[in-house]
């Protein structure tokens, strides 16, 4: 008979990450030839390049005596132990122990790799809980996929748990408050209803009767890697193209700390292209970092259980429904069926 997961066994889950779904890790200068270890998913990871720039991830536990591969040497696609030289490639499997050769160590695959796939600035890397010889498609949403668009990467480290960064992303009706000084969150109605609309991958969550005047909708997909995106309508001095975008990404470091990834983006072309990527580097990128300080400030001061003390409301539909998806994944986890 099945029973059902405990509240505690979902939350570690939820507080590790789903499983078997590809998340951003890192900005890609993070991680060079010399290995580094980085805490995400509940794991402690050493990545590292190949002299041609490919980049590894395994586990950073040496199967001998789990010292810390990120202490060890490089050599291609495989690292050496600094402790006793034992070599493991980027498969997790152990190709040599020079103490020992010949040992049952040798040709076993102990350690968790991890499959990496670099684009747009990041590195992206697939949460899986066992070794996979082939990870399914990293599947990211058309502002970062198109030539269409112009994007710049905006990397954060909070100091709160990542789901309340989703939660805030998934609220557009913060923005009429919080962001309220902001030259592109400066207008609008302050009182709006809300409604929540099914998509291919998710749902989006948006005001109405009011489009194209603020922060007025949102929208969460799982595409196999869980992204939000939304528009922020710009004024005239914003320059040239269209609304300005937003696709979100957010990661579970350790101790509910969170990798927060923010590619800013607009869709334009030719000389507008140009146009808008001047006066974005030399004006409206340092408004955008004011914008997301915001933010941070206002979740690092939430307590941790602060969800366990709400009284949501009509605004708060899309907070509650992509809580439920994400609980509904991690029960499916725990029942083997994810």
């Amino acid at each position: 008979m099945t029973t059902n997961p405990s509240d505690v066994e979902v939350e570690k889950v939820l507080a590790n990450g789903i499983q078997n779904r590809w998340y951003a890790i890192c900005p890609s200068h993070f991680v060079q030839q010399t290995p580094v270890s980085l805490r995400r998913l509940g794991h402690k990871i050493v990545l590292w390049r190949d002299a041609d720039g490919t980049p590894y991830a395994l586990e950073d536990h040496c199967p001998h005596r789990g010292a810390p591969l990120s202490a060890g040497i490089p050599l291609g696609n495989r690292i050496a132990c600094g402790y006793h030289g034992v070599e493991v490639n980027c498969k997790g499997t152990v190709i040599a122990v020079p103490g020992s050769p010949g040992c049952k160590l040798e040709g076993s695959r102990p350690t968790l790799a991890f499959h990496v796939k670099e684009a747009h600035g990041a590195l992206f890397l697939y949460n899986s809980y066992t070794n996979i010889d082939e990870p399914p498609p990293l599947v990211l949403p058309e502002e970062l996929t198109s030539d269409e668009y112009e994007k710049f990467l905006c990397y954060l480290e909070w100091d709160v748990d990542y789901r309340y960064v989703l939660d805030n992303v998934m609220d557009p009706m913060h923005g009429t408050f919080l962001h309220k000084q902001s030259h592109s969150m400066a207008a609008g109605a302050r009182a709006a209803k809300f409604e929540l609309r099914d998509t291919e991958h998710g749902f989006s969550f948006e005001k109405a009767a009011q489009r194209d005047v603020n922060f007025d909708w949102t929208e969460f997909a799982d595409t196999g890697i869980h992204w939000a995106r939304l528009d922020i309508p710009y004024p005239k001095s914003g320059g040239p193209g269209g609304s300005f975008g937003i696709a979100a990404f957010a990661t579970p470091m350790q101790d509910g700390k969170s990798a927060v990834f923010f590619w800013r983006n607009r869709k334009v072309s030719g000389w507008e292209r140009d146009s808008w990527r001047f006066l974005y580097k030399n004006r409206l990128e340092a408004r955008h970092w004011d914008v997301v300080e915001q933010d941070r400030v206002i979740l690092e001061v939430m307590e941790p259980d602060a969800n366990k003390r709400e009284h949501l409301y009509q605004h708060d539909v899309a907070v509650t429904r992509l809580r439920r998806s994400l609980r509904q994944l991690a029960i499916e986890q725990l029942s083997g069926k994810n």
